[in-house]
């Protein structure tokens, strides 16, 4: 079967690579010079254990079973990564009920040798920490994701697949039982494919709409949830991530760290209706009220503008989360067509086992 992926990203990479492997012809169009441009490149790099997610989701499946993908890819490829381990802190009675439900929530989810820790031990593990109680998760990692989006190329080109670059698309025509893709940028023209997979993440949603014969009421609303992110100057002070207890659209501003050790912060969610990737400096107010409630030593001047990243949600402010959303042939109804929408964190750490979902239902 001839196959194309659209999106060069991590889940699009990730899911070239298992289709090539079970034998099927693959082209991945790009629509950037370079593969990982947009959501894959502007993130924590964080391999998550998977213990925030409802049980029985997409997102507690597929992290789960995805990280332990991961940790294997990343070891048999020679791709950095550190299982450097995550605490969870609470820093009042309120946030130590939030992380002992998350505790229960990862129990039920499988994720491995999680442990609710009192303050002093956690002091023990981290000395700069201020906590009340602690959630541990050794499983929790970080990973050099350029690193893993190139393993993953090599493993779909070894595999016969290939990669098109500048290559968007502007339409899915269903014709002769196949589909009819035109193409713009580089590789003009129309060219057609038994399968289809449609991984553009933020460009999602404008594909499927542009896909004949996909109902429109299945393509879901997408919200942008723009992610600031800031460096910390001098010596690393923590060994471990440390996450705050979740807030209201995300996991708090929490400290995060790459494999040279540096510090970094983030994300505050900033909802917005356009793709602009500027920090604003003024932010850090906001950083230093949130990190000193965990770190109350963060020295004054430490924060510096980042990076910022933009995902794609499907729910807004104030709404109940949505999870993955992959809706394949059983689903629509339209044969030889995968079109994944939301998938934004954990969908790093999801990607390998989302892939073979993905090829699993492209198949059925």
């Amino acid at each position: 079967m001839q196959v194309l992926v659209i999106g060069a990203g991590i889940v699009g990479l990730a899911v070239a690579r298992s289709l090539a492997g079970r034998g099927h012809d693959v082209v991945v169009a790009e629509a950037e010079a370079a593969i990982g441009s947009g959501v894959s490149s502007r993130n924590s790099e964080v391999i998550h254990a998977g213990m925030y997610y409802p049980a029985g989701s997409l997102r507690a499946r597929h992290c789960v079973a995805g990280r332990r993908r991961l940790y294997a890819f990343c070891e048999s490829h020679g791709v950095p990564h550190a299982r450097c381990g995550k605490l969870i802190v609470a820093t009042s009675e309120a946030e130590t009920a939030k992380i002992a439900a998350i505790h229960l929530r990862g129990q039920e989810n499988g994720v491995e040798h999680l442990r609710l820790i009192d303050a002093a031990e956690a002091r023990r593990l981290e000395p700069n920490l201020a906590c009340t109680a602690a959630l541990l998760s050794p499983e929790t990692g970080i990973v050099d994701s350029h690193a893993l989006m190139l393993a993953l190329q090599g493993d779909l080109e070894d595999r016969g697949g290939v990669v098109a670059f500048r290559t968007p698309v502007e339409r899915l025509i269903r014709h002769d039982g196949a589909w009819l893709v035109r193409f713009a940028g580089d590789a003009e023209g129309e060219m057609a494919f038994d399968g289809v997979v449609n991984a553009a993440s933020l460009a999602a949603q404008s594909l499927a709409a542009r896909t004949e014969d996909y109902p429109p009421e299945r393509v879901p609303r997408l919200v942008l949830a723009k992610g600031n992110y800031f460096g910390c100057a001098g010596k690393p002070a923590f060994r471990h991530l440390i996450y705050p207890a979740p807030v209201e659209g995300g996991l708090g501003t929490h400290l995060t760290l790459d494999l040279a050790g540096r510090m970094r912060f983030g994300p505050d969610v900033e909802w917005t209706d356009r793709i602009d990737y500027r920090v604003d400096p003024a932010r850090s107010a906001v950083f230093y009220d949130s990190i000193r409630r965990y770190w109350p030593g963060l020295p004054d001047g430490a924060l510096v503008p980042d990076y910022a990243g933009i995902r794609p949600k499907l729910s807004g402010p104030g709404e109940p989360v949505i999870d993955f959303v992959v809706d394949g042939p059983a689903e629509h109804g339209l044969p030889g067509l995968v079109q994944l929408f939301g998938i934004e964190s954990p969908g790093l750490t999801a990607s390998l086992s989302l892939a073979e979902d993905v090829a699993d239902r492209l198949a059925a």
